[in-house]
C-alpha cells in the first residue's frame, strides 16, 4: 500500500525528505500521539499545507516511515546476503544479524517507531513482521530440504529469530546505550545453531 503522494520534481523530493526526516525525530522522541502536524512542519522549516502535498494525514505519514523501514531492511539483508550465495544457512543468519544491528544504528529513530505501532496500527504492525516472517519461511525450508533444519514450524521459528534479534537490539541500544560487538553476534549465532541446553 501507498502512503504518500510521490514528488514529481527534486525540490520536492527534498521536502518529502525533510519531512520524513522531522517526523523520524518526533515520533522517536516524543511518540506518536504527543506529536502534532505543526511540530513535524516547524522542524522541517515547511508550511502546514506542505505536508498535505504528500500525505493525507499523521498516521499516512508514520506509516509511510515504517513501510519505508521495512523495505530498506529486507532490502539490505537481501543485497548482503547474494555477495555470499553459498554459505551455510547459518552463515547466512550471521550475515543476517550483522545487518540488523548496522541498520538499527543507522536508523535509531524508525527501530522506536516499529515498536510505536502496534499502539497506532496494529494490522500495520501486524504486516510489517508478516512480511519479514514470509522471507524467513522461504529460507527456513530450503535448509530443511538440504538437511540443514530440523524439522520444525518455519513460522514459528521465523518469529523465534525475529523476537531474539528485536529484543537484543533493545537491550544493547536502548537500555544499555551500547552496540552489540562481534561477541554478542557469536553467542547468537551459537545459540541458534546448537540451542542453549546441553544433551
Amino acid at each position: 500500500m501507498e502512503y504518500v503522494k510521490q514528488p514529481k520534481t527534486k525540490r520536492g523530493e527534498q521536502t518529502l525528505k525533510k519531512i520524513c526526516e522531522a517526523a523520524e525525530a518526533l515520533f522517536a522522541q516524543k511518540g506518536y500521539y504527543a506529536t502534532e502536524i505543526s511540530d513535524i512542519t516547524h522542524k522541517a522549516q515547511v508550511a502546514t499545507g506542505t505536508l498535505y502535498v504528500y500525505f493525507p494525514d499523521k498516521l499516512s505519514l508514520f506509516l509511510h516511515l515504517m513501510d519505508n523501514l521495512g523495505r530498506k531492511l529486507r532490502r539490505a539483508i537481501r543485497l548482503a546476503k547474494q555477495e555470499s550465495p553459498h554459505t551455510s544457512i547459518i552463515e547466512q543468519e550471521r550475515i543476517s544479524i550483522r545487518v540488523w544491528f548496522s541498520f538499527v544504528r543507522e536508523h535509531f529513530g524508525l527501530f522506536r517507531i516499529v515498536w510505536q505501532a502496534q499502539f497506532v496500527d496494529e494490522q500495520a504492525f501486524k504486516d510489517y513482521y508478516e512480511r519479514f516472517s514470509q522471507g524467513y519461511i522461504g529460507e527456513i525450508t530450503k535448509a530443511k530440504e538440504k538437511g540443514e533444519a530440523r524439522e520444525m514450524d518455519p513460522a514459528l521459528l521465523s518469529y523465534a529469530l525475529m523476537g531474539i534479534y528485536s529484543f537484543v537490539a533493545l537491550k544493547c541500544f536502548v537500555f544499555d546505550k551500547s552496540e552489540p560487538d562481534d561477541s554478542t553476534i557469536n553467542q547468537l549465532v551459537d545459540f541458534i545453531a546448537h540451542g542453549m541446553l546441553r544433551e
